[in-house]
């Protein structure tokens, strides 16, 4: 990480961090915690987030937590109570992994819909409330996490990919829009890693990445917007191939290795 005073400054005093109770996410609460700053964890599950935040308040850090549903309409309101009066200088959003997989014609739309809600509501919700008084303090920071899976649909994860290319795209704008106001937007995006969601979905991560090395550079290249690919986990050739032409080959990729995996067809 940068200098640890001169990240606080711009960065601090506090970060918020959703999503934060476990791999990726409690690895970024660790790197900014240990650069000075204090963290507010968002997450649905309180019992995670509080035996996180106990660890790290171990270590002296200033913690928060809440339990609340990123998809919820009263959101932005829940966490106001929490944060209204701190100096909020950094928004990881890292919340969004994929809750339901089907074919999307025989698939329930309600749950299709929550998909979206965590992985574009809620982000959305956040990054304007706390996007708003960034620039009008004039400096600060989002990053918002993205994933490979971004770049290109796939059956049975098809509402998820498209979520996820939403948010590289959303950044893009909101980079250009927040740049001259002292306020850092980047979209980190990340493939696998060796955390618990990952490995709930039967990913091989024998040879992934471990998540404080990713945390770290993402904060490493928080001013390197509007769209870092992690060169740890995933890397810029992946992202590469996937935007290339004609697209039905790269969608059977996808599709091949949800086959290989197991999860395709439904069974």
């Amino acid at each position: 990480m940068v200098d640890r005073e001169s990240f606080a400054q711009k960065y601090g005093p506090w970060a918020v961090i959703a999503g934060g109770s476990e791999g990726l996410g409690a690895s970024f609460a660790d790197q900014l915690t240990d650069a000075g700053l204090g963290v507010v964890l968002l997450g649905r599950k309180i019992e995670p987030l509080e035996e996180e935040a106990q660890r790290l308040r171990a270590n002296g850090a200033q913690v928060r937590t809440l339990s609340v549903d990123l998809s919820a309409d009263d959101l932005t309101t829940r966490v106001r109570t929490l944060t209204d009066d701190l100096d909020v200088g950094l928004l990881v959003y890292n919340a969004g992994s994929n809750s339901y997989g089907a074919e999307f014609v025989e698939g329930d739309l309600q749950r299709f819909q929550l998909v979206l809600d965590v992985n574009m509501k809620g982000r959305l919700a956040l990054c304007h409330h706390f996007g708003k008084r960034m620039k009008e303090r004039g400096r600060g920071g989002l990053l918002l996490v993205g994933s490979m899976a971004g770049y290109r649909g796939s059956p049975w994860n098809a509402l998820y990919n498209a979520a996820k290319a939403f948010t590289r795209v959303f950044a893009e704008g909101l980079w250009w829009e927040m740049k001259d106001n002292g306020v850092d937007v980047v979209e980190f995006v990340v493939g696998g890693m060796k955390t618990p969601a990952m490995a709930r979905r039967g990913m091989d991560l024998s040879a992934a990445a471990e998540p404080a090395d990713v945390a770290r550079e993402g904060l490493d290249h928080l001013t390197d917007g509007p769209v870092w690919v992690s060169e740890l986990a995933g890397g810029v050739a992946t992202a590469d191939h996937l935007n290339t032409f004609p697209r039905a080959t790269i969608v059977d990729e996808a599709a091949n290795s949800l086959v290989a995996l197991g999860l395709y067809p439904p069974k």
